[in-house]
Formats: C-alpha cells, sequence, structure tokens
C-alpha cells in the first residue's frame, strides 16, 4: 500500500505542478464567465431582423398582425414576388381567401432563408389574427379583445416539489441545465483523463521505465497508482474551478451601483415585491433577483455531493478499462485506437441518453440508463438535478452507487489482470479477444 501511495504522490504532484495544468485551471473559470457573458451579449445584440410584405385579401389580418424586435409586418401596394425585394423587404407573406370551413395554406416567399422559430412565431400570429376575426364575428369588439390579451398575461407558472408536509419550489428549466451540463462535464472528463492515463501507461511501457518500476512494485499497484494520481488532478481541478467561478460571481456582484444592490436587497427579503410606497424595482434588479431566486430552487449540496460521487466513481470504473488497453499497445497508435473503440461507444452512447433525460427524467430507459455503470455517471446526474426523492427516489440513488462501485470493483479486477500481462509484453498485436483470455485465465 505505502508503494501505491508513492505513485499516487508521483502522478499528482508532476501533473499539478505542470504549467498546463496551472494555466488551464486559472483561465477555464475566466472563460467560463466570459463565455456566458459573450453569449447573453450576442443573444441581445445577434437578432435578425426581418422586414416582411404582406398580400392580404381578408382585409382583417392588417388590424391584427402586431410587429416584434424582429418582424415588421406592412401591407405595401404593388408589391409583388417578383419585385418585393427591389421595395426593401426581407421576405413577402402571401395569404389566401380564407374560407372557415376548409383548411388552406399560406406561402412565405424569401431570398434568403428564415430560421423555424421566426417562422413559428408568424404562423401563430397570423393564427391569432384568425381567432381574433372569428371572435369579432361572434360579436366580441378588437378594442376589448386587446384588452383581454393584455389582461390575461399576469399569470405565471411555478412548480412546487411536496415533501411530506411542506412544499418548495423547483425549476425545470434550472434542472435541465443543470442536468445537461453536470453530464457534459463528465462526459468530457471520462475521455480527457481516461485517455491521459493511457498515454501516461503507454508512454511507461514504450520507454521501458515500467519494467525498472515493476521489479519494485506489483502491476496492479503501479495500475491503481496511476488511475487515482490522475483522478485526483482532475477532482483538484474541479474544486478550484468551483471556487474560482462563485469568487468572481461574488466580486462581480460588488460592482453594481449601490441602489441596484439595495432594490436586490429588498427584492429578496421581500419575496419579489417592492414595499409600499417604494420606487419601483429597476429592470437589471429584477433579473439578478430572478437569477439568484431560480438558483435558490436547486439542492445545491446534493448535486455537488452525487457530481463528486459520480465524477470519481465513472471515472475509475472507465480509467481502469483505458489503462488496460494502454497496457497492451506497443508502438502503433492506431492499435490503441481500435482498442479504444469498445469503451467509447458505451460513453457516446450514454451522452445521447443524458440529452433525452434531461427533459424526461422519469422514463423507463432513463431509469436503467441511470442504473447500469456504463451510463449511470451522466444520466443519473441528469436525473439528480430534478430532485431528490421527487424525480429520483432514495432507493434509486442508492442502488446507482451501489451497482457504479460494484462495476468499478469490476473493472479493475478485470483490468488489473490484462495490465499485469501486456504490461511486460512487446512486439505482439493484442486483440480484445486475448485480452479476455488474459482476464479470465486461471492465476
Amino acid at each position: 500500500m505505502n508503494k501505491t501511495w508513492l505513485i499516487i504522490q508521483r502522478e499528482y504532484s508532476s501533473r499539478v505542478k505542470n504549467k498546463r495544468f496551472l494555466i488551464l485551471t486559472f483561465l477555464m473559470p475566466i472563460l467560463i464567465v466570459g463565455l456566458i457573458a459573450a453569449t447573453t451579449y450576442f443573444s441581445i445584440t445577434g437578432v435578425e431582423h426581418r422586414s416582411i410584405a404582406v398580400i392580404d385579401p381578408n382585409d382583417f389580418i392588417k388590424n391584427s398582425l402586431k410587429n416584434t424586435n424582429q418582424i415588421n409586418f406592412s401591407f405595401p401596394e404593388n408589391v409583388d414576388t417578383t419585385n418585393y425585394q427591389q421595395k426593401g423587404f426581407t421576405d413577402i407573406l402571401i395569404l389566401p381567401k380564407f374560407d372557415k370551413d376548409t383548411k388552406t395554406d399560406y406561402i412565405l416567399r424569401s431570398k434568403k432563408s428564415m430560421g423555424l422559430m421566426l417562422q413559428e412565431s408568424i404562423s401563430n400570429k397570423i393564427n391569432r389574427a384568425i381567432e381574433d376575426q372569428m371572435l369579432q364575428d361572434a360579436g366580441i369588439q378588437q378594442n376589448m379583445l386587446d384588452s383581454i390579451h393584455k389582461a390575461s398575461q399576469f399569470a405565471e407558472l411555478k412548480a412546487y416539489e411536496d415533501k411530506g408536509s411542506s412544499s418548495k419550489e423547483s425549476n425545470a428549466g434550472l434542472a435541465m441545465g443543470i442536468g445537461y451540463a453536470s453530464g457534459l462535464l463528465i462526459y468530457m472528463t471520462m475521455f480527457i483523463y481516461g485517455a491521459m492515463v493511457m498515454r501516461g501507461v503507454m508512454e511507461e511501457k514504450t520507454n521501458r521505465i515500467a519494467e525498472v518500476i515493476i521489479s519494485s512494485v506489483k502491476p496492479f499497484e503501479l495500475m491503481m497508482g496511476k488511475i487515482i494520481g490522475i483522478g485526483a488532478v482532475g477532482l483538484t481541478q474541479f474544486l478550484l474551478w468551483i471556487i474560482l467561478i462563485i469568487s468572481l460571481t461574488s466580486a462581480a456582484a460588488g460592482f453594481l451601483p449601490a441602489d441596484v444592490q439595495q432594490q436586490v436587497a429588498t427584492l429578496q427579503q421581500s419575496n419579489g415585491q417592492m414595499g409600499g410606497g417604494m420606487m419601483q424595482a429597476s429592470e437589471s434588479a429584477v433579473k439578478i433577483y430572478t437569477i439568484q431566486h431560480t438558483m435558490a430552487t436547486a439542492n445545491w449540496p446534493l448535486i455537488i455531493g452525487c457530481f463528486i460521487f459520480y465524477f470519481v466513481g465513472g471515472y475509475l470504473f472507465y480509467a481502469a478499462l483505458f489503462a488496460a488497453v494502454g497496457s497492451t499497445v506497443n508502438e502503433d497508435p492506431q492499435d490503441a485506437q481500435s482498442l479504444m473503440f469498445p469503451i467509447t461507444m458505451p460513453l457516446i452512447f450514454s451522452y445521447v441518453i443524458t440529452t433525452m433525460v434531461t427533459q424526461n427524467p422519469n422514463t423507463p430507459i432513463a431509469f436503467w440508463a441511470s442504473i447500469i455503470p456504463f451510463s449511470s455517471p451522466m444520466v443519473m446526474m441528469a436525473r439528480v438535478a430534478y430532485g431528490v426523492p421527487n424525480a429520483v427516489s432514495y432507493w434509486e440513488l442508492a442502488l446507482s452507487m451501489l451497482t457504479l462501485v460494484g462495476g468499478f470493483v469490476f473493472t479493475t479486477w478485470l483490468s488489473g489482470r490484462i495490465y499485469r500481462t501486456g504490461i511486460l509484453l512487446y512486439g505482439k498485436k493484442v486483440t480484445w479477444k486475448i485480452m479476455f483470455k488474459w482476464a479470465f485465465k486461471k492465476a
């Protein structure tokens, strides 16, 4: 055990002191915060604007179609499909004469393709205009319809999770984002640090360093030392990222104007409402409060704790397999690529399932994929984000953790038997069939 600990220390310290590790660790939080800020900026300033000429033989669409920041509807004369672009329009919308009893189509002609969201927005506006006209035909005036539409926007859905006699507010959008981000991080780290383990084993084998080390250390101790040491590097990096991102976010909040900070504090104390007699909260204060309030709906201690467990468990599960592959490769890197295929395919398949589970966390495939060790590190994190025990019961979480631990023990045993033979074998092309013979042959 002392020798394994020495190998862990060597692997950990040699990588933590590396300049690339330090640069990546301290630059990544800045890049993440900058990426979020840039994405927000471009989502606001990078909006596509369309000027649409409308040909309407129905006479009621003109009063019902509402312009937005992205879409401007016009009803010009002497404009058709041959000259709308010369008249300064990006698109032309051709409406047929609507018959209430007959399904019909309207046509949108453009020189440049239009995004799906804009197309759906136009379709909804036209259907809304037709609905308004039918209501007017039934005797409801347009000004009354506008008043009803405006007044009906006061309601907002708030979801709550029942926990015994108490309830807690939940947010499906936040849960989906946390689940997707957690699954993506685990997916990336499985490849990055698993490949790091494999390359480390390959380098020691090809340089014949492994022969010297194994003269004083058992092959299994060497393999476990490399796996745990490199895994500790990844865990350290994640913990530093969490600390730095929280610190940067807190520091950024200190640069807000004093009046905005005061308004945010008031909104927090009064559950989103400004006190009587106070001025209306600014838009910035409302947005900051909304973000903070939304983030507070998540059970962060549980999410972070589960993330660390599934990151470590998933890494150990796959790293043992990567180490076994690295021990069998000689000089040709193409051998490593062909042997990695059975390992990488479950990872890719698990990521695909995770993207589906972030939207539907309680389907049968979500349950089984969160129990099977090959996919549970990513899929269970996508489900845990929705809450425990609401989306994931305690027994499901416990079963998933136990099977992952059991899976790690099995892959470690399997890889250890392959490693002890492969690390000292040179000049022979190894296949998975040969590796399984090494794994299950009698000692």
